[in-house]
């Protein structure tokens, strides 16, 4: 099967993925007609699972039906919710359903989201979940038994914050995910880029994996000040603050702003990561100011299938 995604960061192409969240209910209408305006300009389309441990349709059915309309989705999986068995179970799933791009996550706290009394699992962490995708990849469960069946074709990615305080830290996490089997990386949401610049030449260039870059979309000067003072480790300059304040039209204006984030990306590192919550039409505008053209469209680029796919009924 042709994954976009994966042909794109071997061929060393700036990349570009964006997120969406899933249905909070059984209707995906919404979610289907914000991901239907990233067709051809996106490489992949994240899928998330259950943030900030808020109920939503599963990543896993949600990912299926971007497929089916033609757009190549990033499946998350955090082990928030799933022991091994459950992971590894998923895993399998989504390899037979043909969901090949997988963000391995630990996952937000459930006492963070809507259902504080849920109890978690966390049974692995994400560097372990690497390592499980690594072994299915590889024929064999977690306990190192063969798998009858076959093993998995799935590219494992991670997240990484470089504004972590520990410096330290930051670089033995992100070596340790390289070496779980992290084949991309996307970062949390971008603020300081000189520090995204150190993080880059000193910790990331070594690797020789794809960093892609988190733009946050910022709305208003409001949603700025929300972020700074209920997102752990953001920090929005005052700067920013008050070029959203003094804007005419302030969505405009953070539509410009994440346009010229994306411009130095482009200068530090392999990608970017667009987060425009409940804006995701927008997404199109910023990479237009930012001057990153269309993809081609998939016809032209897909190769011929070595064999084909099995019929799903």
């Amino acid at each position: 099967m042709f994954n976009r995604f994966r042909t794109a960061i071997q061929a060393g192409e700036f990349l570009i993925t964006a997120e969406i969240s899933p249905p909070k209910g059984g209707d995906p209408a919404h979610m289907l007609a914000m991901a239907s305006t990233l067709k051809q300009r996106v490489h992949g389309v994240n899928i998330t699972d259950g943030s900030r441990a808020v109920m939503r349709m599963s990543s896993l059915a949600a990912c299926v039906l971007l497929q089916r309309q033609g757009i190549e989705p990033i499946c998350q999986f955090t082990c928030r919710d799933r022991n091994r068995i459950g992971l590894q179970a998923d895993l399998l799933g989504a390899h037979v359903l043909g969901l090949q791009n997988i963000l391995a996550l630990t996952g937000d706290p459930v006492k963070a989201g809507d259902h504080p009394k849920a109890r978690a699992v966390f049974d692995l962490e994400s560097v372990r979940l690497l390592t499980l995708i690594t072994k299915l990849n590889g024929g064999q469960d977690w306990n190192d038994q063969p798998l009858p069946d076959g093993g998995t074709d799935l590219l494992a990615g991670a997240a990484v914050d470089p504004q972590l305080p520990s410096w330290s830290a930051l670089a033995k996490r992100f070596e340790r995910k390289v070496a779980a089997g992290a084949q991309f990386f996307q970062s949390q949401m971008i603020t300081d880029f000189d520090r995204f610049h150190t993080f880059m030449t000193d910790i990331a260039q070594d690797h020789g994996k794809p960093v892609l870059a988190g733009i946050f979309l910022l709305k208003s000067a409001k949603n700025a000040e929300f972020i700074n003072r209920y997102v752990p480790g953001v920090h929005i300059p005052q700067s920013t603050i008050d070029r959203l304040a003094q804007a005419k039209h302030p969505l405009e204006e953070g539509v410009a702003i994440a346009a010229e984030q994306v411009q130095l990306a482009q200068e530090l590192c392999q990608g970017v990561h667009l987060m425009a919550i409940k804006r995701e039409d927008l997404v199109p505008h910023i990479l237009d100011r930012a001057g990153i053209a269309p993809l081609p469209p998939l016809a032209t680029a897909l190769p011929p299938l070595s064999a084909p796919t099995p019929a799903l009924a």
